[in-house]
């Protein structure tokens, strides 16, 4: 029923599926290619399947621990916010009828196989996080200036791209400038990657807005489709694990904002009644009880108040 080596990413547990071979796990997702041609026939290209785990990671260790159900929160949410954007995007479909195995499904996407571009894709409308740090030290963000007299939480008069070069797995990805971007990808592609993060951001910030939640700010990424030439959305999108939200009710800038996300997973970790201490090699503790259910009460509070539904 299992397979426990992984030929390439992390070495983790994955399900035997028909139809599919196992070819890579990530931090929280695992990847799959269609062993039966009539998969690819269906597609009409070439395509992986995308099944997100209920793994969660911090301080880029993998946990032990699971929070149930958010595979289907994180995917379920992306598949909705892919339907709010008008940018092409991987998704091929979601559903049994489409392909995807009845042991996965509401969790597992058959996605388009991009070439991904080494860049991830970073929009901030609020200075926090790295950033902070960033600019504290230099008065910059991924070297663009800001104005003088900004704390955390504060809102930028506009969106700016602050990319990241994309780590090895178990490395921590690297802020980098623009002009980085370029020397990698080249400029009419870096011009685009820039504009179509800041006009994903800009759109799902006045989308949460409405729903009273900030978006802070996103990680996406891109890659080229080899079948329609495009510059392609690819992973997941506008999730907690991928995005910073904030409940807009309790928003105050000059101190760290409570997120929908891992945070209390990172609290807790790096607080005295865990005992671990981040710095060293040895692998995070169990989280406890209250921990696992307060993380996934979050992951359901932010997938409740975005999409207007019930997540069952």
């Amino acid at each position: 029923m299992s397979n426990d080596a992984a030929p390439r990413g992390f070495n983790t547990k994955t399900l035997e599926l028909p139809g599919w071979t196992h070819v890579y796990s990530g931090k929280v997702r695992d990847l799959y290619e269609p062993a039966d041609e009539a998969i690819l026939q269906r597609m009409g290209q070439d395509c992986v399947l995308v099944v997100a785990s209920d793994r969660i990671s911090a301080f880029d260790h993998v946990l032990s621990s699971l929070i149930p159900d958010k595979g289907r929160i994180l995917t379920q949410l992306s598949l909705w916010w892919f339907d709010q954007l008008d940018v092409d995007h991987h998704v091929l479909g979601s559903t049994v009828e489409d392909g995807v195995p009845a042991e996965v499904e509401g969790r597992a996407m058959i996605c388009k196989k991009l070439d991904m571009f080494p860049v991830e894709c970073i929009a901030r409308g609020y200075l926090t996080g790295t950033g902070l740090q960033e600019y504290k030290a230099f008065g910059t963000v991924c070297s663009i200036p800001l104005p003088e007299g900004l704390v955390d939480g504060s809102r930028l008069d506009r969106p700016i791209f602050t990319p990241s070069a994309k780590a090895e797995v178990g490395e921590h990805d690297e802020n980098i400038s623009y002009d980085a971007v370029v020397a990698m990808v080249g400029d009419d592609i870096a011009g685009r990657l820039s504009e179509l993060t800041l006009e994903i951001y800009s759109t799902a910030e006045k989308i949460a807005r409405e729903r009273g939640i900030i978006l802070a700010d996103t990680k996406v990424e891109f890659g080229y489709d080899p079948v329609s030439g495009l510059i392609t959305l690819g992973d997941e999108v506008l999730t907690p694990d991928s995005s910073r939200f904030w409940d807009a009710a309790t928003y105050e800038p000059g101190q760290a904002q409570p997120s929908y996300d891992k945070q209390y997973v990172r609290d807790w970790l790096t607080s005295a009644e865990s005992g671990w201490d981040k710095s060293s090699d040895t692998p995070p503790p169990a989280l406890p009880n209250e921990v696992v259910d307060r993380t996934r009460g979050r992951y359901v509070e932010a997938y409740e108040k975005l999409t207007g539904k019930t997540f069952a």
